[in-house]
């Protein structure tokens, strides 16, 4: 059969498969980068720009404020993928990652810094919305789709597990070397440009002409899990933002990156087991992932503020990160599943907003919490106490839902 009669839509069909996987995965993990590489340079930052005004707080949105930007602009990425087309957007702003992402590389002013951590945000919102959209574009089969989305997880948090290692490595020569490692994104769009393609291109074309004028939001079916995903930003995010904070707690030396980076990155390890394991609990109810998960990070929260030193830090830590990995996913098959390939880009772009709203969030409730409950360790209990209860919650009204 000559490719003349082959017809239209046999020819546009294509099939992805493990490579085109892997680039999606690969380019899920440049976002990661934004919220781990440089925590364990945090206290080091707060040295160089702490007696600054305001330098408290702004010192924590050098990491914080990417994920502010992914919140306001992830939405607006959902809307330009379902009407223009996924891939252009991907190549785009993977290079453009590399030039702001490795600016302050260069920079010794903090006003500079935030500015192009700003652009950081920006890009962020677009990579982590095109690639997640594009898994579940690509695989079709429910069975397949959990699998990669579950993947995604155990890839983004073993690449945070080796960007913190690196960050604290890196970091012992001086604050400004991690941020060389953003350049590592035009490795991966490289490769993207040629293996890439718009999915189901005729189906793809229809729906974006359908989504410039009819498809909106359904609200109606995911304000509760886009709620519950700004908690769940929150709670992932805290033990990450605050490691470093609470070993040298412990009496660690702020300089020692290498030792607040091996605990980061034991946490990210467990979280990266999480989400390997949700591939075989992603085959239960959402009403039993989710209080498996927020209960794991009670759990873990609970230890860091009873259990005094390294030791109870390290045990907390990991298996709330545990916690972490099986949630992200599970939220996001929750939202998934209530959404038709029309609408799939803007709500799984309304996931990254409100996930990485609830991370933004973390350093101002992280102080508030510690001011009122006098230590960082009893704020971290707090939050899993909150985590507690919404895991019960969670369950019981989901189970309400599910039919009997």
């Amino acid at each position: 059969m000559t490719n003349d009669t082959v017809p239209a839509p046999m020819r546009a069909t294509r099939r992805a498969g493990g490579w085109q996987a892997a680039l999606l995965l690969a380019g899920s993990c440049m976002p990661v980068m934004g919220s781990v590489l440089i925590t364990p340079i945090l206290p080091q930052l707060s040295q160089k720009f702490g007696d600054q005004p305001g330098g408290e707080i702004l010192v924590p949105m050098i990491v914080a404020i990417p994920a502010l930007m992914i919140a306001i602009f992830a939405p607006f990425a959902g809307q330009i993928v379902d009407r223009l087309g996924r891939k252009t957007l991907l190549i785009i702003t993977m290079f453009a990652y590399a030039l702001v992402g490795t600016a302050p590389a260069w920079l010794e002013s903090l006003p500079l810094i935030l500015f192009s951590r700003v652009l950081v945000g920006v890009c962020e919102a677009a990579i982590m919305t095109v690639c997640t959209t594009l898994i579940v574009d690509y695989f079709h089969d429910e069975r397949r789709r959990n699998r990669y989305l579950g993947l995604q997880v155990v890839a983004t948090t073993l690449a945070a597990t080796v960007f913190i290692a690196l960050g604290g490595a890196l970091g012992v020569s001086g604050w400004h070397t991690p941020f060389w490692i953003y350049a590592l994104s035009i490795v991966i769009a490289v490769p993207m440009i040629f293996s890439l393609w718009e999915p189901s291109k005729q189906d793809a074309t229809d729906s974006h002409v359908q989504a410039s004028g009819k498809v909106r939001t359904p609200w109606r079916r995911i304000w509760v899990p886009v709620i519950v995903s700004i908690f769940g930003g929150f709670s992932f995010y805290i033990i990450a933002l605050e490691v470093g904070y609470l070993v040298v707690g412990t009496g660690v030396a702020a300089t020692n990156s290498g030792v607040i980076g091996a605990v980061a990155a034991a946490a990210s390890l467990a979280a990266a087991i999480g989400g390997i394991s949700f591939m075989r609990i992603g085959k239960l109810p959402t009403g039993i992932q989710l209080p498996i998960a927020f209960g794991l990070q009670a759990i873990g929260m609970v230890i860091i503020w009873f259990v005094p030193g390294t030791a109870g830090i390290v045990v907390g830590a990991v298996i709330a990160g545990l916690g972490g990995g099986l949630l992200l996913p599970s939220l996001l098959t929750w939202l998934v599943s209530r959404t038709g390939f029309e609408e799939r880009g803007r709500v799984t772009g309304w996931f990254t907003s409100a996930f990485f709203f609830g991370q933004f969030l973390t350093p101002i409730l992280a102080a508030a919490l510690t001011q009122i409950a006098r230590t960082l360790p009893a704020a971290i209990g707090v939050v899993g106490v909150l985590a507690a209860v919404v895991a019960i919650a969670t369950g019981v009204a989901l189970r309400a839902r599910s039919p009997r």
